[in-house]
This record gives C-alpha cells, structure tokens and sequence, in this order.
C-alpha cells in the first residue's frame, strides 16, 4: 500500500527531479574528440569492476538523449541533474576546447529547457581526464586551478541559460574511496595522498564557485556532498569515541571547512598529514554557497577498529534492518536528520536532495513491464522524510532521485540497478518501473496541494 505524503510541506515552486553523471550513461567514450578519464583507465583495468563492466557504451545517452528527454517529460519532472564530461570538453584538461563535445552540452541543455525541464549542473562527476592524473591528478595544486579554469568555460557557454550549478559531486568518494581505499578511480591506497586530494578538492570548489559567478553573473552555486547519520555500536567510551571519528572522516571534514570553520583539529591528528595550506586558500574554500546538495543513502553504526585503516572505526551490520539490494541498510529517519543538521548546525540556506534511490533487483515481466515495490517503498519513505524536515524548518527546495536510468554503477558495474526506468543494456529499451510510475503520482499530487 502507498503510505500518505504530506506533499503540502514543500514550496509551489519545489524541483522535482532526477540524477545522472556523464561516465554512467553516456557512452561514446571515443566519439566527437573525447579523451580518456580517470574512471575509462580504471574501468578497464582487469579485477576493479564487477564482471568486468566498463562506461564505453553505458545507457548510449550521448546518442539517445532526446528519447531521454522525453522520458523526464513523462515523469512530469520539472529539474534534472546532470554532469559535464570533463574530458569531452577538454580533452587535455586544459588547453584546447573540444568544440564538437561543448556543443553536445549545449543542444541538451536547450532541449531540457524547451522540455519545462530544468538543468542542475554539476562540473565534475568524479571523471578527471587522465591527462590530468598522468600529472598528478587531485594529490596537486594545479589540478584545482585547472578545476576553475574548466568551470569558467562552461559557465561561459551555458550559464546564460543554466541558472544552477554545482561544482564536485561527493568529493569525499573521490578523495578517500579513490586515494585512500582503492576502489574507485584513481585506485590509489595512500593516506597522504588522500589527504592532499581532500583538500586540493574543496580549493577546486572554492576557486571554480568564484569562476562561475565571474563568468555567469547571477548563477546559482553550490556543492554536492554525501553523508550518513553515525551511531555509535554500544555506550563503551572506545565505541563513541570511534564514531566521532567516522563522523569527522564522512561529515565534518567536508562541512566544516566549507562553513568557515577550518578543517576539524581532532581529524588532522587522527590523519597525521600536514595540509598543503597557503594563505587565503580557507577563506576561498570558505565561498559562501547559494545551495548545498545532500547525498544520502545509508546511515552508519561504528564500532573502535584501533588496528584497522583510518578512522579507526569499522562499521558494524545491524541485523533485521530493512537493507537494499546492495546491502545498504534502509533508514529513511536518517534522511531528516541530516538535513536539519545541515540547516540548524551549519545555517545552510537553501537545500537540494541531490540523490537519493536504492539499488534493487529487477525483473520484466511477460507483458513488458517492472514491478519494483521495494524501490517504490523506499522512495515514498524518504520523501516522507524530507517533508518532516521541511516542517521542521529545513529550506529545502528540491529532491532528485537517484537515478533517471539504470546505468554503469561504478565499481559495481551494471548489476546494480538504481533506476526509476529500466535500461536493457543489450537493446538499449527504456521502460519505465513502477516506481517511476509511483514519483509521478507525487509530483502530480504536490502539484494539485499547491493551487
């Protein structure tokens, strides 16, 4: 049975959307002057990806991106999130402008906007181009700088048209699950690295969120950051002081320099890495934000690890939770606190759920649809969450769902189905899935609460 949402709590003017990056369903990876990224290099190396999954085709969005279009239309969607290939537009990283891969971005984001659609920009989705990492990719100073100069060019382009712009997704994975445990791109297992790319990361923030205003007057500017609520496994002093640690490694560490407050003290001792700091560099990572965006999937219960890999806290695994398919544990309550942590801890002013979605098996049934209750659930669950939030006092403005298609789930490979329409990899067919079905009721309702 569908549970009863309070749609009323958001705003008339609410963003109802979906989420996607470039390297998850574009394809073309060689196409119209593309060069490799980090994630190409990484995906083809044997033993990272699940089945040996690689992005070289993914959902063929780069060939069949109106279909795409016109499928958010019948959603009644009204704001997507998307991400910019950053080597389909300089291929180098730097230098010379790949004309024929801007113009890509370009008639989308006309086509979203004649669609009622609204684009949420997000300049790098993790897809560093490897000419970058062959120079030492986010471990440099440069690389930030370079972040800046990419994002004054796009916002140049398209920024007389996209009005919001986000400058990382989740750098936190990009930092630590790529420099410091492995098993994403870069795939490096080096605390110092890691480090230095953490804070080279929020300098690319800083510096690229002064390009974009600089180049595109008025735009809408934020950061896209994940996080989990964190409990403690027991009361024992060793267990709570575990999990301030993990709080500081997965919330802190991004928040609270991006709020002003520095770097947290207690986690520069744990990480015993001195921080590439110059004069200034705080204040710019510091830029005061138009919006944040809250990735949230699953919450976190800890307990001491002293002789495991930093924080020194190991996750524990709750048994009879509700868990998705990947095994993440369902916890929509985590959703709401998140977001008044945000707004009461941290005063942000504006609030997107970026992502949000759970990864299910998925079947098509003889007469050609999908049935995906569990999905549907957890997408009711977590919109209920928000609007307890939103009734709260959390100014938040806008929910994606993670995601628009099924598509590459990075070192998951295409397993792992997140999609509220369902992607046959083999015909490249879209149907849309229950719960898609289910969001579209949503957006109706709130709509029909609103006049």
């Amino acid at each position: 049975m569908s549970e009863s949402l309070d749609l009323a709590a958001f705003p008339a003017d609410f963003l109802w959307g979906t989420a996607t990056s470039a390297y998850q369903i574009e394809g073309a990876v060689t196409e119209d002057g593309r060069a490799p990224s980090i994630w190409d290099t990484f995906s083809h190396t044997p033993g990272k990806i699940d089945n040996g999954d690689h992005g070289d085709v993914a959902c063929d969005h780069y060939h069949r991106w109106p279909e795409d279009i016109d499928l958010m239309k019948r959603l009644g969607t009204n704001a997507y999130r998307m991400s910019i290939a950053w080597p389909r537009v300089l291929p180098g990283g730097d230098g010379q402008v790949n004309a024929a891969g801007l113009g890509f971005y370009d008639r989308m984001v006309d086509a979203l906007l004649e669609a009622g659609i609204e684009p949420n920009v997000t300049l790098y989705h993790w897809d560093l181009p490897q000419a970058l990492q062959d120079r030492g990719g986010w471990t440099e100073r440069d690389t930030a700088e370079h972040l800046a100069a990419y994002a004054s060019l796009v916002a140049a382009r398209l920024g007389d048209r996209v009005s919001q712009w986000a400058t990382l997704n989740e750098p936190l994975c990009s930092a630590w699950i790529g420099h410091l445990e492995g098993r994403m791109a870069p795939g490096l297992t080096d605390l110092t690295a890691a480090v230095k790319a953490s804070y080279h990361l929020l300098l690319g923030h800083g510096l690229a969120t002064q390009a974009i205003r600089a180049a595109a007057p008025g735009a809408q500017t934020g950061l896209v950051t994940n996080h989990s609520t964190v409990a403690a496994a027991s009361t024992r002093p060793e267990d709570i002081a575990a999990a301030t640690r993990m709080d500081g490694h997965i919330n802190r560490w991004w928040l609270d320099p991006v709020y002003g407050r520095g770097f947290p003290a207690d986690m520069l001792d744990v990480y015993g890495v001195e921080l590439p700091e110059r004069p200034g560099d705080l204040n710019t990572i510091a830029a005061p934000l138009d919006w944040h965006g809250v990735n949230y999937y699953f919450p976190a219960t800890v307990t001491e690890d002293p002789g495991g890999p930093v924080p020194y806290a190991r996750e524990i695994r709750l048994p009879d939770v509700p868990r998705t398919g990947l095994d993440w544990q369902i916890d929509a309550d985590g959703l709401e606190a998140l977001l008044l942590r945000l707004t009461d801890d941290y005063g942000v002013r504006k609030l997107y759920v970026t992502e949000n979605g759970s990864a299910f098996p998925d079947t098509v049934a003889p007469d050609g649809t999908v049935h995906d209750p569990d999905r549907t659930r957890y997408l009711e669950q977590h919109v209920n969450a928000c609007t307890r939030a939103a009734r709260k006092g959390a100014p938040l403005a806008g929910y994606y769902v993670w995601s628009l298609l099924d598509n590459f789930e990075w070192a998951y490979g295409y397993d792992q189905r997140f999609g509220l329409i369902h992607v046959d990899y083999e015909t490249q067919a879209r149907t849309v899935k229950s719960s898609g079905l289910r969001y579209a009721e949503m957006i109706r309702a709130h709509r029909d609460s609103r006049l």
